[in-house]
C-alpha cells in the first residue's frame, strides 16, 4: 500500500506511521499534517531518513495540497486522524471542530473519488453515541446505536461519519470507519488527561477532576488501536463501522489515583472543580464485531503499559 495519513504528526497518528513502517517496510507512508499546535515534528523525526516515508505539511481543508500529495506520491489510501479533538476547546470555539472534523473530511472524500483510491478510513470515536449512565453496568455501545453526541467535537465526528456513510452509498466510495475509546502512551499533548495530570503531579500541584470524578472511559493502548486500523484495511468490509475498545472502564477519579500512586504522590493533590457543560456519564464499547469478523484482540496489559506511559510523561515534562 501507499498510505497517507493524515494528522500522521500527532499522537495516534504517529504511531500509527510507526506501525505500518515497521510491520511493512516495502509500503509506502505520507504523514500530511498542517502541525497545529497538537502536532509535532519530533513525532516523526526518526522516519525522516526512511525511503519509505515522507513528510507533507498541509491542512486537509486545502484541497489543492491533498491532491498535490496524493499525485506526487501515488497514494491509494488514505487514513484520516486529523481532527480537533479537545472537548473542552471545542466547547468554547465549535467553528474550527467544524472546519476540520466535517468540511476536511468531505475535501478528502472528494479527492478520494476523483483520483480514484482504493480505501479511505476515517478514525472516529466512541463519543458520537453519547452517554450510558453510571447506574447501567451492562450496556455498550454497538456499531447500530444511535449517535447522540454531547459537545460540538463528538458533533462534528458524528457528522463526519454520517457524510462518510452518505457518499458511500451515493458514490460506492471504498471507505471504513473506527470508533475508539480513550487512548493512553507516549506522545499525547499535554491537554490531555494522562500527561495533564502527570504534569501537574510531578509539581505537586492539584489536579483538577470535574464534577465527582466518577465519569467512566473505555481506555486502549495506543498500540492496539493501531492494530485494529491495520485489521480493517486488510480485513475490513468496506462500508463498515467498527468499535474498537479493551475493556478498561476507569473512571476518571480512578486513572487519577493511579497516576498519583505510581508517581508516588499523595491522593490529596485531587481536587473536585465545576463539570464540564454536557460532559458525558460514561462511555463503553462492545467490540465483538472487529473481534469475530477480523480476529481483534487487545494485547497490551492496562496496568503495566499504563505506569509506563505515566513514567514516560514523568520523564519528559519535568
Amino acid at each position: 500500500m501507499r498510505i497517507m495519513v493524515c494528522g500522521g504528526a500527532g499522537f495516534i497518528g504517529s504511531h500509527f506511521i510507526d506501525y505500518i513502517l515497521n510491520k511493512y517496510p516495502t509500503d509506502f507512508v505520507v504523514c500530511f499534517d498542517k502541525l497545529t499546535y497538537a502536532g509535532k515534528t519530533e513525532n516523526f523525526e526518526h522516519n525522516l531518513k526512511n525511503k519509505n516515508f515522507a513528510f507533507v505539511k498541509g491542512d486537509i481543508c486545502d484541497k489543492k495540497s491533498v491532491e498535490q500529495a496524493v499525485e506526487k506520491y501515488d497514494v491509494d489510501t488514505i487514513v484520516n486522524f486529523a481532527a480537533e479533538s479537545h472537548v473542552d476547546r471545542s466547547i468554547e470555539n465549535p467553528n474550527e471542530f467544524l472546519q476540520t472534523n466535517i468540511f476536511g473530511v468531505s475535501i478528502l472524500l472528494q479527492v478520494v473519488k476523483e483520483k480514484g483510491l482504493t480505501r479511505f478510513h476515517q478514525v472516529s470515536t466512541d463519543e458520537v453515541y453519547g452517554e450510558i449512565s453510571l447506574q447501567d453496568t451492562t450496556t455498550k455501545f454497538t456499531e447500530s446505536s444511535p449517535i447522540a453526541p454531547s459537545s460540538a467535537y463528538s458533533a462534528s465526528k458524528a457528522s463526519a461519519d454520517l457524510l462518510i456513510l452518505a457518499m458511500k452509498k451515493t458514490f460506492n466510495l471504498p471507505v471504513t470507519i473506527s470508533r475508539c475509546g480513550n487512548n493512553y502512551g507516549a506522545r499525547q499533548h499535554e491537554e490531555k488527561l494522562i500527561p495533564h495530570f502527570v504534569k501537574k503531579a510531578i509539581h505537586n500541584e492539584p489536579l483538577p477532576l470535574y464534577g465527582d470524578g466518577k465519569n467512566v472511559r473505555d481506555w486502549i493502548h495506543v498500540y492496539d488501536h493501531c492494530v485494529a486500523i491495520d485489521l480493517i484495511l486488510k480485513k475490513g468490509k468496506v462500508g463498515e463501522i467498527y468499535n474498537v475498545g479493551a475493556n478498561n472502564l476507569l473512571s476518571n477519579r480512578e486513572v487519577a489515583e493511579k497516576i498519583l500512586n505510581v508517581l508516588e504522590k499523595p491522593q490529596s493533590l485531587i481536587t473536585f472543580v465545576t463539570d464540564r457543560l454536557g460532559h458525558d456519564k460514561k462511555y463503553a464499547v462492545n467490540f465483538e464485531k472487529i473481534r469475530k469478523e477480523l480476529g481483534f484482540i487487545p494485547s497490551v496489559l492496562f496496568e503495566e503499559e499504563f505506569k509506563n506511559s505515566v513514567l514516560h510523561y514523568k520523564d519528559s515534562l519535568v
